[in-house]
């Protein structure tokens, strides 16, 4: 009789855990919609108008967004795969996340290059155009995509040094994330150099801007508002690598968490975290210029509103 109650409470939590997952991951991935329509639309936006396919700043804004927006999707299907228990094979995995560490790595390293254009408009104003050009800053793009694939290369280089007949099978026994992929000591000691060494250097990079801006906001013949301006911008640039850092701690943290918590209570943990860590930052760029740039904001309304201001008006 006991048994009977026992196991009939067994299958009533697995219904509850099954029909929680469900319900959540519906959320995650309608917000995760809702995300990519915006990141879709900046984007569509920014190739809209010759203004923004021949100014810098938008080139690399239309960078920053494409990999963003590549990241979040991606993101939404490894948290699909985890939420539904699907295990993949190394090597499927291993692709996504491959995909995934090119992506994350591109967002600091723009936003490093977006706030030295800031800085050479501000401080440099009458060698801005002959400094940033079209060229220049295509070539700025593909350095950081060289730089992200190498990262990448890397990591494959170190994965080759596991011996892989020491697995049972290629089938994964957890579901793929990167940690999954850390199959050595090698592989985690150089994933963790890597990121302090990015992050570090971005945000002194970012950091010195900005504080090469205070300085020569206080010439004379600074544009004042600009600067201003420009003052603002560099610190919402901290501010997304700030977030872009805490995605990178969002599985040590977990690890961590998962140690001292039921696993009901992690899995909720969990979606939060992945909601605000993982979703929100990669929706920031678009918000945050969308709003605040004069240039993008009405083409931007357009887009979003579908021409109903046209239409209301004839």
């Amino acid at each position: 009789m006991s048994y009977a109650i026992q196991t009939n409470l067994t299958v009533d939590q697995q219904y509850q855990g099954l029909l929680e997952r469900a319900m959540i991951s519906t959320v995650t991935t309608l917000s995760c919609c809702v995300f990519l329509c915006i990141n879709g639309t900046m984007l569509f936006t920014l190739r809209s108008k010759l203004v923004f396919c021949e100014t810098s700043r938008y080139i690399l804004l239309c960078n920053l967004l494409f990999a963003d927006t590549v990241q979040l999707v991606q993101s939404q299907v490894l948290y699909l795969l985890a939420a539904y228990h699907i295990k993949l094979t190394y090597l499927v995995c291993g692709v996504l996340i491959m995909l995934a560490t090119l992506t994350n790595v591109i967002s600091p390293l723009t936003l490093v290059v977006m706030s030295l254009e800031r800085y050479v408009a501000v401080c440099y104003p009458l060698r801005h155009a002959t400094i940033i050009t079209i060229r220049n800053t295509g070539l700025a793009i593909c350095v950081v995509w060289t730089f992200s694939s190498l990262n990448v290369l890397v990591r494959i280089v170190l994965l080759l040094f596991f011996l892989f007949e020491n697995l049972q099978s290629l089938q994964m026994n957890d579901f793929c994330s990167n940690l999954a992929l850390l199959l050595g000591s090698l592989s985690d000691l150089y994933d963790k150099a890597y990121t302090c060494f990015l992050f570090i250097s971005a945000t002194v990079a970012i950091t010195s801007s900005y504080i090469g801006v205070l300085v020569a906001a206080r010439s004379a013949s600074t544009d004042k508002a600009s600067a201003r301006k420009t003052r603002s911008t560099l610190l919402l640039h901290l501010v997304q690598l700030g977030l872009s850092l805490s995605s990178a701690l969002f599985n040590p943290i977990l690890i961590s968490l998962s140690r001292i918590v039921t696993r009901i209570v992690f899995m909720r943990i969990y979606n939060v975290f992945y909601v605000c860590v993982i979703m929100f930052p990669r929706c920031l760029s678009s918000l945050i210029y969308g709003l605040r740039d004069q240039t993008i904001r009405p083409v931007l309304m357009y887009h979003m509103c579908c021409g109903l201001k046209l239409l209301r008006r004839s």
